[in-house]
């Protein structure tokens, strides 16, 4: 069996360049004789390609899930494949950059401490880069909709992969309207007279418009935008090193004084916990590579280069540029403490440029900031919208969900992410507080049960990769940190939620302000942190009971549909024949990059 090759039936109309995968068909011979407009409003009809469960076959019987055919609709998803290499590596270089970073390690830095913030951050690090390489092999392989919870599905538990799915959906579809929020919050840094409804109104369209342009739209706004943050760190980090050493408008050698005065750590090993958890949701949004693998041209070249650029990532734009944050900002400094998790006056970045007396370049940071956020809620429409398409594709959403137009956009999932960004007009009400700290709530622990349900998935994958017959030399990409890295990823994720459960219900008191004390403010309080474990438990259980669907078995596990290419094993061959002509200093840099 090891030696076998992977074969299937592509449809009639495949050009046999795909395994288990319809390839778009838009009917092109029609646009000859329609005008713009017509061809435009036809794009929004429903894709000729476009195959979804029919009524009354998985789940006929109210207890049978059918994980064979979930798995066909998420291979024949005719989600258009039109992201190339360098929407993936800018996604996978800047995508997850925003609030959690430019504004979070703010509130990180005066609970924990520098050196809290370094190690918090580094663990955090090396986590997601076990993560994403996890990820990264089981998506160049096997690029499907859905991704990680198309994989929960598949390789570990339906029920599992429908609260993962869910999950992941809702965690998207709440932090759109806090991030449009948040973007009009940071226009009050100009002290703006313009009400905050206008700055949503403004923000909602731009986003759902990018949205609707498909996968490329979002591609090439991603692009863009992660180019401007790229830039911004870099700037930062440069500009950092020379006032560190005496640069600065008065000539002063910071050096590492702040970290003797007023020390290197705050709270103790409470507030590296406390740190661990914020910079846990600073990398929020790591995983949308893999979401988008399905909307490549070509995953098998492009996606690993992307997943190994996230390793650069976290070492030049996290640990350095966060190394250089508590050099020059002390965590006593009381402006850490902002109004709200959005609040850019908060920002260690622009505290550090003020307290150089830069003039004009707080402002520019704090438009990169702005940026950033929207940034996220444009990944948030695309996230949401796609995971929605592919439960529904699965038979574990409502079947309207899996609308997809003839250019490959899941209309009516976009229209309902959009819609629930209207909640982001709640800005300009009384209750707008109560309010989002509760949706914050919702989306607080997601990424972390993502993120160990692929490690989880992944070791189970190789596993039954290895009982099944095959052999390490046939996967198309191996993660560079194995099997141990998943392990080690998934116990991370474990120790997370441990970590997050005692800073909930004993937080880290602030040094000004009222405290959380009582009973009824500890339990509001562990709640606002931990209110996801009770709704992904709200998922799974009923619908494990409902369905009885089994814990999947490695070797009745699924290994060939919705791989690409017809030939992978010859293909691999070649590449690593290929590579074996190529200097050093070539296989150094793709061993990285």
């Amino acid at each position: 069996m090891a030696k076998e090759t992977f074969e299937t039936s592509t449809s009639s109309s495949g050009s046999g360049s795909a395994v288990g995968v319809v390839e778009p068909s838009y009917d092109e011979k029609l646009g000859e004789t329609r005008t713009v407009g017509q061809r435009a409003l036809d794009s929004f009809k429903r894709n000729p390609d476009f195959r979804i469960t029919q009524r009354g076959t998985v789940g006929a019987n109210g207890q049978v899930y059918d994980l064979e055919l979930a798995v066909q609709n998420t291979v024949q998803s005719p989600l258009a494949r039109k992201l190339k290499g360098r929407h993936l590596q800018m996604i996978a270089i800047g995508g997850s950059i925003g609030t959690g970073l430019f504004v979070g390690s703010g509130k990180a830095l005066a609970q924990g401490g520098p050196a809290s913030l370094l190690i918090a951050f580094s663990l955090i690090g090396a986590m997601i880069y076990c993560t994403v390489h996890a990820l990264g092999e089981m998506a160049v392989l096997l690029p499907v909709a859905g991704s990680f919870s198309a994989y929960s599905t598949r390789f570990l538990d339906p029920a599992w992969g429908f609260a993962m799915g869910w999950n992941y959906a809702l965690q998207w579809l709440v932090v759109f309207p806090l991030e449009v929020v948040a973007a009009a919050i940071t226009v009050d840094y100009w002290n703006s007279n313009i009400s905050p409804a206008a700055w949503v109104g403004i923000f909602l369209a731009t986003i759902i418009s990018i949205n609707l342009f498909g996968v490329k739209g979002y591609g090439e706004a991603e692009f863009v935008l992660s180019i401007i943050k790229v830039i911004a760190v870099i700037g930062f980090i440069i500009l950092g090193i020379i006032l560190d050493v005496g640069g600065g408008k008065d000539g002063e050698y910071i050096g590492g004084k702040h970290w003797r005065d007023p020390g290197a750590f705050n709270n103790g090993f409470k507030g590296l916990c406390s740190v661990l958890v914020t910079a846990a949701f600073a990398f929020a949004g790591t995983e949308l590579v893999g979401l988008a693998a399905a909307e490549t041209a070509n995953p098998r070249k492009s996606l690993p280069t992307a997943v190994k650029q996230v390793f650069w990532r976290i070492c030049l734009f996290y640990i350095v540029s966060l190394t250089l944050v508590g050099l020059l900002v002390p965590y006593t400094d009381r402006r850490l403490i902002g109004q709200s998790d959005s609040d850019a006056k908060a920002s260690p970045f622009v505290i550090a440029i003020k307290s150089a007396s830069i003039a004009g370049l707080d402002s520019i940071m704090n438009v990169v900031i702005m940026i950033s956020v929207l940034s996220v809620g444009n990944s948030a429409v695309y996230g949401s919208s796609r995971t929605l398409a592919a439960l529904a594709e699965q038979g574990q959403a409502p079947r309207f969900l899996a609308y997809i137009d003839r250019q490959g956009r899941p209309l009516i999932s976009i229209g309902i992410a959009s819609t629930l960004g209207l909640l982001a007009f709640l800005a300009a009400s009384s209750k707008e507080e109560e309010v989002f700290l509760w949706m914050q709530a919702l989306s607080g622990l997601s990424s972390i049960f993502t993120w160990g349900s692929i490690c989880l998935a992944h070791i189970r994958f190789r596993r039954a990769w290895k009982l099944q017959g095959y052999t390490l030399n046939q996967l198309a990409f191996r993660s560079q940190a194995g099997v141990i890295g998943s392990w080690l990823g998934f116990l991370f994720n474990c120790l997370v939620l441990v970590a997050q459960f005692w800073t909930g219900f004993a937080p880290v008191q602030p040094r000004d302000g009222p405290r959380i004390e009582g009973a009824s403010a500890l339990t509001k309080n562990f709640f606002q942190g931990y209110l996801a474990v009770p709704m992904v438990l709200a998922f799974y259980i009923p619908y494990k009971i409902y369905y009885r669907t089994p814990f999947m078995r490695c070797r009745d596990m699924d290994l060939k549909s919705g791989i690409r290419e017809l030939n992978l094993q010859e293909l691999v061959a070649e590449e690593e024949l290929e590579k074996a002509a190529w200097p050093k200093w070539k296989r150094a840099y793709k061993f990285f990059c």
